[in-house]
């Protein structure tokens, strides 16, 4: 049965109980053997209501802030995928927990408010506050350090290209011996020149003639690629300016190269340096990924009850008296599951024109577009960000 990483939130006003709300929704969407969904209860514990002014008001910014939590849990989910190696991202959604224990779609299904983080006695506004506090903090962090780890990435990234790209930028020192040079002499000097492939048998019959006192016979191949060669050629200072001027003439590459074991030595300590920085922080950064995750995660699903829990009140009244409920559709089915919840509820706003686009609708409060109004608190939760990368 095909499961849609979507859910739907959802609620309806408490019959003889909210209990009974839940059981009749749940009776609906299974007939027969042809289930329409999955339904799990959505409970939100009673919060201040506070006055209408403020519930309005709130709504609005609710709506913001959700969206800005959801930004923040793609964000620490995208960037975690981007940070563990290549043959670790089959393995992404293992590493998306709550609390190192709970899949969201169990934190979800599970839903219990956390009193300790968001205590019930605050207003609703003092915890919308407490969350986008939160949330606002990890994203701040989240930049902190992942951009001093792309910094890290970025510089091996560099070095890596100089050791395993063209001849053109490589670095000359991981290709040659010293025993390729002459060095130290007052009047010799050993140049490193790339050839083309296509025109070695040009580097050898004009390399000697390109100036004066140039070293016969003094050419070697000490490197090659599928497309150049790596020569050393030895003439006198004097004339090295000249020479690489009838190189470049003659497509002949001279790279600026002075052999040196020191600085050999210190790029290879370099590149080690840095793979080690990187070991260093790989570790510590997935760890503040995953569990920030976990907290950004419950700070979204806190947002969305504040909704749920705002929206209840305004829509159907005082004394609070409404069931939250997590519905996830079987795929197949979804079209019909949105007729039958139209069906179930339809009585509570015969304006909602069974969720159908009209052309203006001002509702007061309400944070939502003609398309998603429905007769019932509606929202949509899509965990498309968890599905494998293709």
């Amino acid at each position: 049965m095909a499961q849609m990483s979507e859910y739907w939130l959802i609620s309806a006003p408490g019959e003889k109980t909210p209990q009974n709300t839940f059981e009749r929704l749940n009776q609906a969407t299974r007939p027969g053997n042809d289930k329409l969904s999955e339904n799990y209860k959505f409970n939100i514990p009673d919060l201040k209501v506070g006055t209408l002014d403020v519930l309005v008001a709130l709504s609005d910014d609710l709506g913001k802030i959700d969206i800005y939590t959801e930004s923040i849990v793609r964000k620490v989910a995208s960037t975690l995928e981007d940070v563990l190696e290549s043959s670790a991202k089959g393995n992404l959604t293992e590493n998306l927990k709550i609390g190192g224990e709970f899949t969201p779609q169990a934190y979800m299904q599970k839903f219990s408010w956390e009193l300790a983080k968001y205590p019930v006695k605050q207003s609703l506004r003092s915890i919308a506050d407490i969350i986008s506090k939160d949330v606002t903090h990890i994203e701040s962090e989240l930049k902190t350090r992942y951009n001093a780890y792309n910094n890290l990435k970025g510089n091996l990234q560099q070095l890596a290209r100089k050791t395993t790209g063209s001849l053109m930028t490589r670095n000359v020192g991981d290709l040659v011996k010293k025993e390729d040079f002459i060095l130290d002499s007052e009047y010799l000097v050993t140049l490193v020149v790339i050839v083309p492939k296509t025109i070695t048998d040009e580097w050898q019959k004009k390399y000697e003639k390109l100036t004066d006192k140039v070293v016969p016979r003094s050419s070697r191949c000490v490197y090659e690629d599928n497309e150049h060669q790596v020569m050393t050629v030895t003439l006198f200072r004097l004339v090295q300016d000249e020479f690489k001027n009838k190189c470049r003439e003659n497509k002949f590459i001279v790279r600026d190269f002075q052999y040196s074991d020191e600085e050999i030595q210190a790029g290879k300590m370099e590149l080690d340096k840095l793979n080690a920085d990187k070991k260093k922080q790989f570790g510590p950064l997935v760890k503040w990924l995953k569990i920030n995750f976990g907290e950004s995660f419950v700070a979204w699903m806190h947002i969305k009850a504040l909704r749920v829990f705002v929206e209840s009140v305004l829509r159907y009244g005082l004394p609070v008296n409404f069931q939250g409920m997590l519905v996830r559709p079987v795929k197949k089915n979804s079209k019909r599951l949105r007729d039958l919840l139209n069906q179930l509820y339809g009585h509570l706003d015969s304006t909602a024109l069974s969720g159908q686009k009209v052309n203006s609708m001002d509702i007061p409060g309400l944070n939502l577009s003609a398309s998603d109004y429905y007769p019932y608190v509606f929202y949509k939760i899509s965990l498309d960000f968890l599905e494998p990368t293709r």
